[in-house]
């Protein structure tokens, strides 16, 4: 669908104000999308910067930017001292993607201790053993693995780190999840358009990126291997099904956990990604164009998402959102 042919969908009233944006690059297809239609029908014109979670979340903090963005949910504590409303807005995977030299696209299965062990130097050539087991009959060349990992704190590298935790007692105790770690080697690239291009650019290079952009890529993505034991490909449906395990009843300022869940067919690295709103924005004007932005976007931009393989928050948790959303 052409972002005209979303903009068909959405409201049509006209704002005067104009809205800023930074944060999460997980985040940046969708809200581009939602940016595009608003302008085609006169709402406002969305300037988003695609500068990482961390920097997101700064900016809305320090007011440079009308509102923040992070697939890091903010706790509790830090949203009340800074005066924040988090709430998510669409829910996506992290995939693998890889370059080896002879491995057809899609071929690749990997499970979470050998993803951890691409990253944390255990495994350092493509013909590993470990990796030999997981892909009988592959034909696995001695190229040397070049994990490629995010240059800035980024929400994607908690959502990654944390599954690596889940999956992995001995990354877990090394590296733990956090939006920056210290990586045991390999090189950093800036937002996931950044990594997506070094690990299409390096042979026998790996890396994590947002769904999207290894689709729009056409960068080989590696199958997983899920929390019921079987090997998984991401798709819409995967992603999906990972999803209906969110517990939102329980979930402190919705910061759900969809991070290895049980289920079929369920990929095992989906998050939400978060959209942070200050609760005492200086600007009246500003604060609706925000408000009427996030509004079009979750009540009519379902289409959008879902073809840019996202997928969208149950009905019943965005009219919940609706209501809470500062005015």
């Amino acid at each position: 669908m052409t972002s005209c042919a979303v903009a068909a969908v959405m409201a049509t009233q006209a704002y005067a104000a104009d809205i800023t944006g930074a944060g999460s690059s997980f985040a940046a297809p969708i809200y581009s999308a939602w940016g595009e239609a608003s302008k085609a029908h006169g709402g406002p014109v969305l300037n988003y910067q695609s500068v990482g979670s961390g920097a997101g979340q700064n900016q809305v903090i320090a007011r440079t930017v009308d509102f923040g963005a992070s697939d890091k949910p903010m706790d509790a504590a830090k949203l009340d001292a800074n005066k924040l409303y988090q709430f998510p807005t669409v829910m996506g995977g992290i995939v693998a993607i890889v370059n080896v030299p002879g491995v057809a696209p899609g071929a690749l299965k990997l499970d979470g201790p050998t993803l951890a062990g691409l990253y944390d130097g255990s495994i350092s050539e493509w013909n590993d053993p470990k990796i030999k087991a997981l892909n009988p009959g592959l034909n696995l060349p001695e190229t040397d693995v070049a994990p490629i990992h995010r240059a800035d704190a980024s929400g994607t590298s908690f959502v990654f780190t944390g599954y690596l935790s889940k999956v992995s007692p001995s990354w877990k105790q090394k590296f733990g999840a956090a939006t920056s770690v210290a990586w045991a080697g390999g090189a950093g690239a800036r937002g996931n358009d950044g990594v997506a291009a070094s690990v299409k650019q390096t042979e026998g290079g790996i890396g994590y990126v947002e769904y999207a952009y290894a689709s729009r890529n056409h960068l080989n993505v590696a199958q997983l291997k899920d929390h019921d034991g079987q090997f998984v490909k991401p798709s819409l449906s995967s992603f999906a099904a990972a999803a209906q395990g969110a517990d939102w009843a329980h979930a402190d300022r919705y910061a759900v956990d969809l991070l290895d869940t049980a289920g079929a067919n369920a990929w095992p690295i989906v998050s939400a990604t978060f959209a942070l709103v200050p609760t005492n924005a200086g600007n009246p004007t500003q604060a609706k164009a925000v408000r009427e932005f996030f509004i079009m976007g979750l009540q009519k931009g379902d289409d959008a998402a879902r073809q840019l393989d996202y997928v969208v928050l149950p009905s019943n948790i965005k009219t919940q959102i609706v209501g809470e959303l500062p005015k």
